[in-house]
């Protein structure tokens, strides 16, 4: 069926730089959502399809719960942190009639999101190779706890499993405590990120040789690969990195300081910052042999630690931090979140956002002096619908 077509794009993307392109989100909870999400803010026009009556699981993950002026339920907060810029209808893929939905609006479409298991889709007639046939322009991003391919293919896939499989979890956490989760859905939310990354690739690639592609992204893949230094770390030492709590695995000073009033986070980057520390500490730890360079202050962590913390507890953190910041020293507090949104600096960026009454934090793209953040909210539970929706 090719009857379904789409309507018309708000005004307010049209000087975005996703103008014009379609996406279709059969994505639910975080990742696929997220990737959906930022493509909107970029200008995407994105329909989400969601389940008829109960829509994304994440409708329901509160308290809290957005609320109208009215009072009317709006559904969890967790859902509106990942779903703004977006319409949503309902649609029952597993009936003809939902399955010529998909297929219709896939006809008009530039990108699919889905996040089904392997296999899933292809039951229903809806994977790339079978929309493709209908759409040779399209590129479709599936998104698995592991891939499309491997051992573990069939497995379903979660971010706390990601985290843990991937390593973050060995190394997140005071050294002689349990491992710990990151205190966001870290692979879901890189995971968001890479895949729309990889959809702009494969757009770029489009505009060249006018076909599709089926990108595969996996939540474990993401949260190897974002290991970064601490991956080198290991494969070129043969040490399997440690947790070391708020501590750095290559920089030392690396970490949060106690002061009289609270904790300061000082960050060294080089032997001359460490040398301007001492300078305001007045300690001359920097002609301490132990000391002088970044990697004798690896080997002798505890030790300067130690020495340090005695200096910055007697400090009050404010002092320290404007003394530090005059020295050229990178510091900053441990904001609590309401800290954080009344920080003048995150006010004046923008971050805090408002749509139709609905509060939201905004994408932090900047391009060409303007935020990129959808001017549509988050949708409300969608309607079934006919199979001539416009």
């Amino acid at each position: 069926m090719t009857g379904c077509g789409w309507a018309a794009t708000p005004t307010e993307a049209s000087t975005k730089p996703l103008s014009g392109i379609r996406v279709l989100e059969l994505a639910r909870i975080l990742a696929g959502p997220w990737c959906g999400q930022l493509l909107a803010d970029l200008g995407a026009e994105v329909i989400k399809i969601e389940r008829p009556g109960s829509g994304d699981d994440t409708r329901h993950w509160g308290p809290p719960f957005v609320m109208s002026d009215a009072g009317e339920n709006l559904g969890a907060a967790y859902y509106h942190s990942a779903n703004r810029g977006k319409r949503s209808i309902a649609v029952d893929i597993a009936t003809p009639a939902g399955q010529d939905i998909i297929r219709g609006l896939a006809a008009n479409a530039d990108i699919i999101i889905e996040n089904y298991k392997v296999g899933g889709l292809a039951k229903y007639g809806l994977d790339h190779a079978a929309l493709s046939q209908i759409n040779p322009r399209l590129i479709t991003c599936s998104i698995t706890g592991f891939g499309q391919t491997g051992p573990y293919a069939n497995r379903p896939g979660y971010d706390y499993i990601a985290q843990a499989m991937g390593g973050l979890m060995s190394m997140t956490g005071e050294p002689q405590r349990e491992p710990q989760k990151a205190g966001i859905a870290a692979a879901d939310l890189f995971t968001g990120v890479y895949s729309a990354v990889a959809v702009l690739a494969a757009l770029n690639r489009r505009n060249e040789t006018q076909v599709g592609a089926h990108i595969d992204m996996a939540l474990l893949d993401t949260q190897v690969s974002v290991m970064g230094n601490q991956a080198l770390n290991w494969m070129t030492s043969g040490v399997v990195p440690r947790r070391v709590g708020n501590g750095h695995a290559n920089l030392v000073p690396y970490q949060a300081f106690p002061t009289r009033d609270g904790d300061l986070i000082i960050a060294v980057g080089n032997d001359g910052q460490f040398a301007a520390l001492c300078r305001v500490l007045d300690i001359a730890l920097d002609r301490d042999e132990r000391f002088i360079t970044n990697p004798q202050r690896i080997r002798n962590r505890a030790d300067l630690i130690e020495a340090l913390e005695v200096i910055t507890v007697q400090w009050g953190r404010e002092e320290l931090f404007e003394q530090l910041e005059q020295a050229g020293i990178p510091a900053g507090p441990i904001n609590e979140l309401d800290q954080v949104f009344a920080n003048p600096q995150v006010i004046a960026r923008g971050m805090a956002i408002e749509r139709h009454g609905r509060p939201g934090v905004a994408s932090p793209i900047v391009i060409d002096g303007v935020r990129m953040a959808s001017d549509r909210p988050a949708p409300g539970l969608p309607e079934e619908i006919e199979p001539d929706f416009q």
